[in-house]
């Protein structure tokens, strides 16, 4: 992962990355104007030994013992006997959760805090453990009831009424609140980016389907009502897409250029039916002579995206009930041939892998020039690899955000198994920029100018 990488994650991602923002920001501000603020009272007190003798032997030991009691001290500050004498009743327990006391390393001075929401009571309790703690300390190092306290402890600072609160701290609080909610929204996103294996870029289903990208096409928000490229006068990004797949499928094997072409996917609601039809329509509108297969024998959509009657076609043919001529049919201005899939058979895979269908597809390859089947997904069921090893080529259609790599590696994988050819991928529904058709000053070249074009060509082989 690279500086890049993150980039182009924080912009995919950066209105979440902006609501988890100011969600703490105003977590924050709740926060501290909810939290009362407290206020912390500090003495100082130094430990000392008595010099009874005053020679340089006594003063040394008394220095000693000094420090030996310092950090003994420090913890007594804080003990129940020492906050029992400056409160009392349930105060005590409150009490020893606010004071503090630590020994200032290599000196005899110990420090000790009291926070309190009040200045003036932190003050005040502070200053009566200074008071408190030395009596304590003369009463227990008594060697006996009559003697002399060995060590003595001098209250050296008193509390003051602090001014300022120390806590709550607004900005403090509000940049801790920013920076754990940007390092949970990060690393979350980098995180499910990380476990999402679904194909999102054209590299991502490159390297799983190791075949080259023949298109992409965009999402647009009426492609599922109106699934088909000739709304609008076929003047959208959508159709450009389609045109830019036509081209693409032009270059694919010169020596060896497909003439069967199955259009599958890895699971349903990919795409892969309104792909197969808006391919053959574009390709008919270069002049091309398609026809377009249904067959998908289970869950037929091509009569309803044409709007064209289905219960009579390809399975009557398949059980020799129709003749192939008669269930064909003609669509759009131009003149799209369709071969509906006709009645739902109980057996789909067996009339796909007959003989018959051998038959159709040899009759119709040397009719049309191309021959665009619209197969049934390839991983629930068989249909899809049936027609695939009978076909010139197989155009894998995967969804983004939807398809994952696994699945089309396991598609990839089955179709080498049967010796399949795939000419290549599309990734279908990508998010377009623009729904805006591409302009770029040059103008569409119209689907008269290609279909003249086509014509030329299919004349100009004939002579020669």
């Amino acid at each position: 992962m690279d500086l890049l990488y993150y980039v182009r994650l924080a912009r995919r991602n950066w209105l979440l990355i902006l609501f988890s923002l100011v969600l703490a920001a105003a977590t924050a501000s709740v926060v501290t104007s909810n939290t009362p603020p407290k206020y912390v009272a500090t003495i100082t007190m130094l430990v000392s030994g008595y010099d009874r003798e005053g020679s340089l032997s006594t003063a040394y030991q008394a220095g000693m013992l000094s420090q030996q009691r310092v950090q003994s001290y420090a913890r007594l500050l804080t003990s129940r006997r020492m906050i029992s004498q400056i409160v009392e009743g349930g105060d005590v327990q409150d009490l020893e959760e606010t004071v503090t006391a630590e020994s200032i390393p290599s000196t005899v001075l110990i420090r000790a805090t009291v926070t309190d929401t009040d200045p003036a009571r932190a003050a005040r309790l502070a200053n009566t453990l200074g008071t408190e703690f030395p009596k304590l300390i003369d009463e227990i190092e008594r060697p006996t009831p009559h003697s002399r306290a060995t060590i003595k402890v001098t209250m050296v600072d008193r509390a003051a009424v602090p001014v300022e609160p120390v806590s709550p701290r607004p900005l403090v609080n509000l940049a801790l609140a920013l920076v754990i909610a940007l390092s949970v929204t990060v690393g979350s996103l980098i995180l499910r980016d990380r476990l999402d294996t679904t194909i999102k870029t054209d590299e991502a289903l490159q390297q799983a389907s190791k075949s080259s990208i023949l298109g992409t096409i965009g999402y647009e928000r009426d492609a599922r009502r109106l699934p088909l490229i000739i709304r609008s006068r076929g003047r959208s990004s959508r159709a450009e897409a389609f045109r830019s797949l036509r081209t693409n499928l032009q270059f694919i094997g010169v020596d060896q250029q497909p003439k069967s072409l199955v259009v599958t996917s890895c699971l349903p609601g990919e795409g892969k039916s309104s792909t197969a039809a808006n391919l053959a329509i574009t390709l008919a509108q270069a002049g091309w002579r398609v026809i377009l297969v249904d067959g998908d024998l289970r869950r037929p959509r091509i009569p309803r995206y044409l709007g064209i009657e289905g219960t009579t076609g390809l399975t009557d043919v398949l059980i020799e009930r129709a003749r192939l001529q008669d269930v064909i049919q003609t669509w759009g201005e131009a003149d799209l041939a369709v071969l509906p899939s006709g009645q739902i058979p109980p057996n789909p895979s067996e009339l796909l892998g007959s003989r018959g269908m051998r038959n159709v597809l040899a009759q119709l390859t040397e009719t049309y020039d191309m021959v665009i089947v619209d197969a049934p997904p390839l991983l629930p069921i068989t249909d899809a690899a049936t027609l695939a090893a009978v076909c010139d080529g197989t155009l894998l259609i995967a969804r983004y955000g939807k398809t994952r790599r696994e699945q089309v590696v396991r598609a990839t994988e089955m179709l080498s198994s049967i010796n399949a050819r795939m000419v290549g991928a599309v990734l279908n529904f990508a998010p377009a920029k623009s729904s805006q058709y591409y302009g770029y000053g040059y103008g569409y070249e119209s689907d008269a100018e290609v279909k003249g074009t086509r014509k030329s060509k299919v004349k100009v082989s004939a002579n020669a």
